[in-house]
């Protein structure tokens, strides 16, 4: 079953990134006769429905033309929701002047911090918190999660 899941990743990403989105996860769900196939999709600007719609009609072809799971399975495309946080340095641009809970690594330890994302330089953000600004280059973020305001 592993050999047919790369495959089911591959063809996803293959997809996904012919539409110029990136796929953020893939969670397989349920037993093998009655899959469930969660696919988080992102880009620089957001996700739309006809975009997932598409995206999913094309995976579900694919799929099926190779009889990789059968027949019964579902698809869910979606984009990845602000419950869940922000893997890629591609997905911040989208989100300068939002409030950000983050946790990263500082040589060795795990800090945290709540701040607003100010910039983008490379693969350094810069945010605004308390204690004023804070440069964190992205390859040392642990989490990031958007914060909601209401």
């Amino acid at each position: 079953m592993d050999q047919i899941k790369t495959k089911i990743r591959d063809i996803i990403e293959s997809v996904v990134k012919n539409h110029n989105y990136f796929l953020i996860e893939l969670l397989f769900r349920g037993n093998p006769n009655e899959q469930i196939l969660e696919v988080y999709v992102d880009n620089e600007t957001g996700v739309t429905t006809d975009v997932c719609a598409v995206i999913s009609k094309e995976i579900s072809a694919v799929i099926d033309s190779l009889e990789l799971i059968g027949f019964n399975y579902r698809l869910d495309v979606s984009s990845p929701g602000v419950g869940r946080g922000l893997k890629f340095i591609e997905q911040f641009p989208k989100h300068v002047g939002r409030n950000f809970k983050i946790k990263h690594d500082i040589d060795g330890k795990n800090e945290k911090f709540e701040g607003k994302l100010l910039n983008i330089n490379g693969d350094d953000l810069t945010f605004e918190t308390t204690k004023g600004e804070l440069i964190v280059n992205f390859n040392n973020v642990k989490e990031a999660k958007v914060l909601i305001s209401f």
